[in-house]
């Protein structure tokens, strides 16, 4: 049975310590995802598409045409793919976030964050290898990382029928910080996950060290419904994925490179995902992408199921600023409406 994600954060999520601070984190939470395309409405949900090679550029135009303001005077947290420093996409590109760092200060956000755990490789180590703290104070900005976010620092979520045997824990910077930018790569998953975008960059934010959800996570046959069950604990401000490279066999830290030169930003994860899947079926991608469609895919099909986003392709609209984006924006719509 479909669960009712407004009725999801204010039933299941339950925290020790400063409880009633959470709670008003997650009224924010919910004003934001009822003003968020597509999150609940019913409304098509807005992608909009660069075409590109650099990604600054990419990331600048696809925040100027997406035309929205999710950072100002607000505390923002930025979610990048740190699972391992491996070269892009194997992680996120230090080009992606210094253009998003510059264009959240732009915006007015109050405050910005950079904030994730690794695994397998050790999250500091990928800190120090990539330059991040380096990086981030060129913008004033702190990074957090969430394998030493103490006994306090997780929210437990026990969403109601999932396939979690008893929750999971997130991380309270995430749950409590009044913007989530979520920034991905583009690319294929060979441990169960089939494709790791934005739905699976939630899996930063349960912890690792200490803790059996990894374990469990990985041994399930219903990974893919538990990545999706994730992204109940939280709604992102903004997402923007990174598609100049692309995994389309293998992956996560590394696999078969083939160049897609593309930048996605929207407000919807589902909508995300399912354009980034799209764009590994134009690319050529493995069996586990060319044969299943779209929208049977388990991540987008249950996220879509918890209301999490859109179901299907005329929930979905792809928004472009010039020629040669709405060039390959046809040929993605067409590969959508596929299924």
């Amino acid at each position: 049975m479909p669960i009712n994600r407004h009725l999801s954060r204010r039933d299941f999520l339950a925290a020790g310590g400063g409880f009633v601070g959470l709670l008003s984190s997650l009224k924010t939470a919910r004003a934001r995802s009822a003003g968020s395309l597509g999150a609940s409405s019913g409304d098509p949900s807005t992608i909009v598409l660069v075409r590109t090679g650099s990604r600054a550029e990419g990331v600048r135009k696809s925040l100027e045409i997406l035309g929205i303001n999710p950072a100002r005077d607000k505390r923002v947290l930025i979610k990048p793919n740190f699972n391992t420093s491996d070269p892009t996409p194997g992680s996120t590109h230090n080009d992606t976030l210094r253009e998003l760092l510059a264009g959240l200060k732009a915006m007015g956000a109050s405050s910005l964050t950079i904030g994730d755990r690794s695994g397998p490789e050790e999250t500091e180590q990928v800190l120090t290898k990539k330059g991040i703290r380096e990086l981030a104070a060129e913008f004033g900005a702190a990074v957090l990382n969430f394998d030493v976010l103490g006994p306090n620092g997780y929210v437990k979520v026990m969403p109601p029928g999932s396939h979690w045997a008893d929750g999971f824990l997130v991380a309270r910077p995430v749950v409590e910080a009044e913007a989530v930018v979520s920034t991905c790569c583009l690319k294929t998953h060979q441990y169960g996950g089939v494709f790791t975008l934005s739905l699976k960059n939630s899996v930063g934010i349960v912890p690792r060290k200490g803790h059996p959800f990894m374990k469990e996570l990985h041994g399930s046959p219903h990974q893919r419904r538990m990545i999706a069950e994730i992204n109940l604990a939280y709604n992102p401000a903004l997402i923007v994925l990174d598609g100049i490279e692309a995994f389309t066999d293998g992956g996560p830290m590394t696999g078969t490179l083939k160049t897609a030169n593309v930048v996605l930003a929207g407000t919807n994860r589902v909508a995300i995902d399912a354009v980034g899947v799209a764009i590994l079926k134009e690319l050529g991608s493995n069996s586990a992408i060319m044969g299943t469609k779209i929208f049977a895919q388990e991540q987008i099909a249950h996220a879509a199921e918890l209301g999490l986003g859109a179901g299907s392709a005329d929930r979905i609209v792809i928004k472009t600023g010039d020629k040669a984006s709405e060039d390959y924006a046809a040929r993605i719509r067409a590969i959508l409406a596929e299924g």
